[in-house]
C-alpha cells in the first residue's frame, strides 16, 4: 500500500519555482516529491540512516533532502549514493577511533580543526558538486557575521556538509563563497521550510532533540576498545595513539566531569547551551511550519558525542519509522 502511495505522490502535482533563497538556487523544481528534513543532533544523527533505510523498504525514496548539521552529512551521503559506505564506517567506530578524528586546534576558532574529518569525507565522496547529485539536496548553515540562514544548494558537497556541522566553539567556521559559515542548527535545526521551498509535497521531518537534556556532553571513557578491523583502519589516519592520549586527557577532565559530579568543563557548557538554544528554536519553527509527518526517535540514552554507538542509534531510527507507518500513509493519502 505504501509503495503505491509513494508512487502516486511523486506523480501528481504542478511544477513550482523557488525564488530568492539565501544562496543561489536553480529556478526549476521539477515534479512534486517526497522530501526529508533531517535535523541536527551530532552522534544522534546516525538515526537518520535507519530512518532512510526503513522508508526505502516501504517504497518511499525521497527525491528532495534538506539537512542540518549531521543531517546534512547523512543526507548528503545518501544523495551521493554513499549511504551504505557511511553506515559501514559508522558501525565500525569505537571511542578510540572517534577521538582519532579529533585534530585538536586549541589556538584556532574551534577546539577541533576538522581537517581529518574533511579528508575522510573527501576520500569517499571526492569533489562532487551538489548540483550534479541525482537527488535535490540542500545543506543548511548559518552566516557568522549576520546570523542569516544559508541554504547551500550548489558547490562542493563536502564543503557544504562541513559548513552545516561547524558547531560553534567545537569546529572552526568554514568559508564558502566569501562568507564564514557555521552550524545550521543555530537558525533551522529541522529544515522543514527548506524542504518545502525546494518543491516537496510530502515532508517528513526528523527531530533528534526532543529528549536531549542531560545527555548532551557525556562521553563515557571506561575501559578499552575492541581491536581495529580492516574497514575501520581504512578510515583512520596515523598518529592516533598520541592524539588519543591528549584528547582523553582533556576531555576526560572537562567533557566527562559531570559523570563524577564535578563542575562542567568548557565543552560541556558549550554543548548544553547549544542544546537549549536548538531545542527552543526547533519548537518554535516546527510549531509555525510543521512537517506532514514528524519523526522523533527516542534517543534518551545516546549522547551527542557517542558516535561509537551507531548500531543502536541506527536501529532506533529504523524503529521510529515502523511505529509511524500509519501516519505516513495518512499523510500520503491526503496528497493523492
Amino acid at each position: 500500500m505504501l509503495h503505491e502511495l509513494a508512487r502516486m505522490v511523486g506523480a501528481t502535482s504542478d511544477d513550482k519555482t523557488l525564488t530568492d533563497p539565501p544562496v543561489g538556487e536553480d529556478a526549476s523544481i521539477g515534479k512534486p516529491n517526497v522530501g526529508l528534513a533531517l535535523g541536527g543532533g551530532a552522534a544522534r544523527g546516525w538515526a537518520h540512516i535507519g530512518v532512510i533505510k526503513a522508508l526505502e523498504e516501504q517504497g518511499i525514496e525521497p527525491q528532495i533532502i534538506a539537512g542540518t548539521s549531521i543531517g546534512a552529512v547523512v543526507g548528503g551521503c545518501y544523495a551521493a549514493g554513499k549511504l551504505p559506505e557511511l553506515e559501514t564506517w559508522a558501525r565500525s567506530l569505537t571511542k578510540r577511533r572517534v577521538f582519532s578524528l579529533m585534530d585538536l586546534s586549541l589556538g584556532g576558532a574551534g577546539m577541533i580543526n576538522g581537517a581529518r574529518l574533511r579528508r575522510l569525507l573527501e576520500s569517499d565522496i571526492g569533489p562532487r558538486s551538489i548540483e550534479d547529485l541525482p537527488i535535490r539536496f540542500a545543506a543548511v548553515a548559518t552566516e557568522l557575521r549576520t546570523g542569516h540562514e544559508i541554504w547551500l544548494t550548489k558547490g562542493r558537497l563536502v564543503q557544504a556538509m562541513r559548513a552545516s556541522y561547524a558547531l560553534p566553539g567545537i569546529f572552526e567556521p568554514v568559508r564558502v563563497g566569501g562568507r564564514w559559515l557555521m552550524d545550521g542548527a543555530l537558525v533551522n535545526p529541522v529544515p522543514v521550510s527548506t524542504t518545502r521551498a525546494m518543491g516537496a509535497r510530502l515532508v517528513i521531518g526528523v527531530n533528534l532533540q526532543s529528549d536531549i537534556y542531560g545527555r548532551g556532553a557525556i562521553v563515557p571513557m571506561h575501559g578499552t576498545d575492541d581491536a581495529d578491523n580492516d574497514e575501520a583502519i581504512r578510515f583512520t589516519e596515523g598518529g592516533q595513539n598520541g592524539l588519543f592520549s591528549a584528547a582523553r586527557g582533556i576531555f576526560s577532565k572537562q567533557v566527562v566531569s559531570e559523570v563524577t559530579g564535578g563542575p562542567p568543563g568548557i565543552p560541556s557548557v558549550m554543548m548544553e547551551a547549544f542544546n537549549i538554544v536548538q531545542d527552543r528554536i526547533s519548537r518554535a519553527r516546527l510549531a509555525g511550519d510543521p512537517p506532514d509527518v514528524l519523526l522523533s526517535p527516542k534517543l534518551r540514552g545516546i549522547g551527542l558525542f557517542e558516535f561509537h554507538r551507531a548500531a543502536e542509534t541506527i536501529d532506533l531510527g529504523y524503529e521510529i519509522v515502523q511505529k509511524n507507518l500509519d501516519s505516513i500513509k495518512e499523510a500520503a493519502l491526503a496528497l493523492v
